[in-house]
C-alpha cells in the first residue's frame, strides 16, 4: 500500500543541500519521484515548496527546483483540510499540521525536520523516524 505523507519544506531543503544518498531527507524525496510513498499537497503547500527553494540563498539550480515540484505535482495527491483549530507558533507550519491532522483516517505522516514546532502527537516525524518505519528499524 502506498503511504500518505506531509513534506514539510524542510525537508526538501535539507535533500537538496545533502551530499549523502543515504540521509533519510533524500531517501524521502527519492521515493517520491519512484512514487513509492505519495505526497498530499495543496496549493498554500506548492506556494511555499517555490517560494523556499526558489530563494537565493539556498543557490538551487532552477532546473532542480522544476524537477523536484513536477515530481511532486505527478505524483501527489490534492486536499483541502478542515481547519484543526491547533495553534502553532509559526503559523507557516499550520497548513501542514492541519493537512496531516485531517488525513489521519488514511494513517498519513507529516515528515519535517522540526519536531519541536509541531504539537506532540504520532504522526508528526523526523525523517529518520519516517525511514525507519518503513524499514521496520
Amino acid at each position: 500500500m502506498n503511504q500518505f505523507v506531509i513534506i514539510d519544506t524542510n525537508v526538501l531543503v535539507s535533500a537538496l543541500l545533502s551530499n549523502k544518498d543515504d540521509a533519510a531527507t533524500v531517501q524521502i524525496v527519492s521515493k517520491v519521484i519512484l512514487g513509492e510513498i505519495t505526497p498530499v499537497i495543496n496549493q498554500d503547500i506548492l506556494n511555499e515548496y517555490k517560494d523556499v527553494l526558489s530563494r537565493s540563498k539556498f543557490g538551487f539550480s532552477q532546473d532542480i527546483v522544476v524537477y523536484l515540484l513536477a515530481a511532486i505535482e505527478k505524483y501527489g495527491v490534492y486536499h483541502e483540510p478542515e481547519p484543526s483549530g491547533t495553534v502553532i507558533t509559526d503559523k507557516d507550519d499550520l497548513p501542514f499540521f492541519d493537512l496531516a491532522s485531517d488525513l489521519q483516517e488514511y494513517d498519513s505522516f507529516l515528515i519535517t525536520g522540526n519536531k519541536k514546532h509541531f504539537p506532540k502527537v504520532s504522526f508528526v516525524l523526523s525523517p529518520r523516524e519516517y525511514i525507519n518505519r518503513l524499514t521496520g528499524k
